[in-house]
């Protein structure tokens, strides 16, 4: 019997990097939008957004957003009910995904498995096949609830990453705060960029003085 050839597919370059991106009801809807138009200007980089109901209503509200500027600045864009979209198979390939802001209903969601809408489900995913997870959350100050939902979060492997200030960098402007915590969370999707600068340490005190 003859051997049957393989088709072998060469790519013109390499498949861009997926990362996930959602933007949950937690106040905070800058992250997620900062997130991507970071993103939407580096080369080898696909967003894909998932907005909950009430991330719609806060990005309106803090940004005075309409729906469309916000999915123009993603690659592709998913419905929070239609679970049965891509990104909710773990035949999904992608990097990761972050959750910014994440209120303490997804949190909790994603603690429990519940999967019970896209954000929830994709983040399940993430996790079951061993991707990286970063959850940006906000809320304070925190109950037991909270602080337990975040040890299991982080016992199955995902981040949490509360968007804080940093004032030894010394910002300037609200925007260099956002971008911050933006930075941040792009380290922890290796992300290579140069939105904001790194500690560079302090030079000890002369003897004396």
């Amino acid at each position: 019997m003859r051997p049957i050839p393989m088709r072998i597919l060469m790519a013109d370059s390499p498949a861009p990097r997926r990362i996930i991106v959602a933007i949950s009801g937690a106040s905070g809807a800058v992250y997620g939008v900062r997130l991507l138009q970071v993103m939407r200007e580096m080369a080898g980089i696909e967003t894909h957004l998932v907005v909950s109901e009430a991330g719609w209503r806060n990005l309106h509200h803090e940004l005075d957003m309409e729906r469309a500027s916000v999915e123009s600045l993603a690659d592709q864009v998913h419905d929070v009910h239609n679970v049965g979209a891509a990104i909710a198979s773990g035949s999904f390939q992608c990097s990761g995904m972050v959750v910014a802001p994440c209120s303490m209903r997804t949190l909790a969601a994603v603690a429990h498995g519940l999967a019970d809408n896209l954000i929830a489900r994709a983040a399940d995913v993430v996790l079951k096949e061993r991707r990286r997870l970063v959850l940006m959350v906000r809320e304070s100050p925190l109950h037991l609830v909270h602080l337990r939902n975040m040890i299991s979060v982080t016992e199955m492997g995902g981040i949490i990453c509360p968007p804080l200030p940093a004032f030894y960098l010394r910002p300037q402007s609200v925007s260099d705060i956002v971008d911050y915590s933006v930075a941040r969370a792009l380290d922890l999707l290796d992300v290579p960029h140069t939105l904001a600068p790194r500690w560079q340490g302090l030079a000890l005190p002369e003897a004396g003085v």
